[in-house]
């Protein structure tokens, strides 16, 4: 859309309304390699440990702490960004964190000892937890209401391409000596070209507006959409941290936590603890586990074009609460019957990969549409750190779970949690389909 001149309207108006060019679709693509290097670096671990395991002699112990730091590093860091980025704007950390990254996934590649592999691991976890609200709140504020759904998509898409990537990566080097210290260096490569691709990246013109800035919010609106902008004058708007509990989003807080949780807790033991979990099954061990992880991992990237889709023409609720049944179906399957034949257990896994599309999509769109402006990056912080909460202690004690009580305890336990979500989702979950986001981030039902 190329807006011309004529009456007054609201920032808000004219981004619900607009149609996608390719500005809008740059945004969308540069914003979401967060995503994709959150899931390549949170990924490739998985596939390192098989051998870093033996190189650094790591314990039971280092191996868990190993595979949960990168989550406690994302707990804080979410935490931080999001308050930040409501207070400062989204794009004041939209370059360094990306930076940060880089530097230490290149710094990852010298680690002689396991306390230095664990605070590298929590430094890039609070990075990428401070991308979570950066850049998910831009693309969310960015885009117009018919397309909100399919550009965080992309996002969801994003990271499901960095874990794949991460897996086929790992086992293009694992028979190499000392090919964990490439696995992890080479996020190095895409955080180069996400720099390159944001640096032009304007801030957001809705924050601008609802901060008392009119003047630069119309020249990002010209610069993104063409044409001359009148905008309405907009009172400035300032919420603090305690905003999103006071008032009256507490409920939406605490539901969009346990569902990101119940349904990253699984995802996550997937991707930290792939092979691990392939072997248990009797796939084999190192590459042949690795390949396995790598499958399931490509039905996760599928299962999120469909469900781009399927979000604005069955709605968010339906979607979320069917995908999430049938997720845990596809865990309930090995966990039940953990001897089953590989292609059994195979395809049960990518049961639950294709049809958590959904799920994965709106873990990244709900708490942007459920929150206003002056708290949203705010909101999706304390959300996201709710979940890794539950994410930290889940991925540090799976390997000694699994050591104790085996594999087919360990996925009905993954099952139980994705139950949990459906339980909640069929009473919580609200639909947002075709609503502007002032509409759907109103405590009041939109007329």
């Amino acid at each position: 859309m190329e807006v011309g001149e004529g009456s007054a309207t609201s920032v808000r108006q004219l981004i619900d309304d607009a149609q996608m060019n390719r500005f809008l679709k740059k945004i969308v693509f540069f914003s979401s390699g967060g995503s994709f290097l959150d899931g390549y670096v949170l990924s490739v671990i998985g596939v390192a440990l098989v051998q870093l395991t033996t190189a650094l002699s790591l314990t039971e112990v280092e191996v868990a702490a190993t595979g949960a730091a990168a989550l406690a590093g994302i707990f804080f860091g979410s935490l931080a960004g999001g308050r930040l980025t409501d207070a400062l704007g989204r794009r004041t950390m939209f370059i360094l964190d990306v930076t940060a990254i880089g530097v230490a996934s290149l710094a990852a590649c010298f680690v002689n000892a396991a306390w230095q592999l664990i605070a590298l691991r929590l430094l890039l976890g609070f990075f990428i937890g401070a991308d979570y609200p950066i850049a998910t709140s831009l693309i969310a504020e960015f885009s117009p209401r018919k397309e909100r759904a399919i550009s965080m998509g992309v996002v969801s898409a994003a990271w499901y391409l960095g874990a794949t990537a991460a897996a086929f990566v790992g086992f293009a080097l694992y028979s190499m000596a000392d090919g964990w210290r490439l696995m992890l260096g080479s996020a190095l490569i895409p955080c180069i070209v996400l720099l390159i691709g944001r640096h032009d990246i304007p801030e957001s013109p809705r924050w601008l507006a609802q901060r008392g800035r009119p003047e630069e919010a119309r020249e990002v609106m010209r610069k993104v959409f063409g044409g001359s902008v009148e905008l309405e004058e907009e009172e400035p708007t300032r919420a603090g941290f305690a905003a999103v509990f006071r008032q009256g989003y507490l409920s939406r807080v605490l539901y969009l936590g346990l569902l990101i949780l119940c349904q990253v807790v699984p995802m996550y033991a997937m991707y930290t603890f792939g092979p691990m979990i392939m072997s248990a099954f009797g796939l084999g061990e190192g590459s042949l586990s690795v390949l396995g992880e790598a499958l399931v991992s490509l039905f996760f990237l599928i299962g999120t074009i469909p469900a781009m889709y399927w979000l604005n023409s069955l709605g968010r609720r339906p979607l979320l609460i069917g995908s999430l049944a049938l997720m845990a179906l596809g865990l309930l399957v090995p966990g039940v019957w953990p001897g089953a034949n590989v292609v059994i257990i195979i395809a049960a896994f990518a049961t639950y990969a294709f049809f958590s599309g959904g799920p994965g999509i709106l873990q990244w769109l709900y708490p942007n549409e459920m929150f206003p402006t002056e708290v949203r990056a705010t909101a999706v912080g304390v959300a996201i750190a709710i979940s890794r909460i539950g994410v930290v202690v889940s991925t540090y004690g799976l390997p000694l779970f699994l050591a104790a009580y085996g594999i087919g305890p360990t996925m009905i336990t993954g099952a139980g949690l994705l139950i949990v979500a459906l339980v909640l989702s069929v009473f919580m979950a609200p639909e947002t389909r075709g609503l502007t986001l002032g509409e759907a981030s109103s405590l009041r039902a939109p007329s």
